[in-house]
């Protein structure tokens, strides 16, 4: 969901995500990171693109499938917030 809130942002790139990541607190490998833009990819979420001629670096972008993925989850966790932020008394602890 953060790749897809960023892509919608603007374009990225691997590496940047992962520094966002980390900003973040979470601790991603390139390893980790770089099949699951591949899948994302694969999955029509984002777009990626060759930076220019001789460029190492691909950059990413969302699509309108991946728009609707990003929607589908911000409304998923707002419904999720909902609840956990509620207190119903039922239950124990």
């Amino acid at each position: 969901m953060h790749v897809l809130h960023h892509a919608e942002e603007g374009e990225l790139f691997g590496n940047w995500m992962i520094e966002e990541l980390r900003h973040h607190g979470y601790k991603i490998s390139a390893g980790t990171l770089y099949p699951m833009l591949r899948r994302m990819e694969k999955d029509g979420w984002i777009k990626g693109r060759e930076e220019g001629r001789g460029a190492r670096r691909r950059l990413y972008r969302i699509t309108p499938k991946g728009r609707t993925a990003l929607r589908e989850a911000r409304a998923r966790l707002k419904e999720l917030f909902r609840e956990v932020g509620t207190k119903t008394g039922k239950g124990g602890a």
